[in-house]
């Protein structure tokens, strides 16, 4: 990917990341590009995946998903196979962020919920009633510091 994002590129993700309402001509002139270059150059990075999707970033709890918990999940057997079908059940749209992860567990994720109701159903659901749960833990979030989608672009040395 890096070499196929340019610092032109890498400007316009920029402002998009923050933004991604943000007009063409705005962009243009932040990016010191023309429209419709930037226009090109966005379409481009969608056709290539570099942009994957554009979406809000939803405060949690202003649609009442009020508590936010990351759980750690072990496996019983960790054969290709297996870590696939759990890929897959951890997928589901309850959950915010799913990562296969090295160390002692294998998936952390991420997600919010309404109350503590709703976190025992999904747990039983998807880690109770799992037969390659090995053991799950759960940590509930006190306060959200920080949380974003937006990825560092550092600009690339120029050649």
């Amino acid at each position: 990917m890096t070499s196929s994002v340019d610092n032109f590129d890498r400007a316009i993700l920029r402002i998009l990341q923050k933004d991604n309402t943000t007009p063409l001509r705005v962009i243009a002139e932040q990016a010191h590009r023309s429209t419709a270059s930037v226009q090109r150059r966005i379409k481009r990075m969608q056709e290539n995946g570099v942009i994957k999707a554009s979406s809000a970033i939803i405060a949690p709890e202003k649609v009442g998903q009020i508590i936010t918990i990351i759980v750690e999940v072990h496996a019983m057997r960790a054969h290709a196979s297996d870590m696939e079908e759990m890929k897959r059940s951890f997928s589901g749209p309850e959950i915010q962020q799913c990562y296969y992860v090295t160390g002692e567990a294998d998936f952390m994720l991420v997600l919010t919920v309404a109350d503590m109701a709703e976190y025992e159903a999904i747990s039983s659901r998807l880690f109770y009633n799992n037969e390659n749960v090995k053991w799950f833990r759960t940590i509930v979030v006190i306060d959200r510091v920080k949380a974003t989608m937006e990825t560092p672009l550092p600009m690339l040395p120029s050649a």
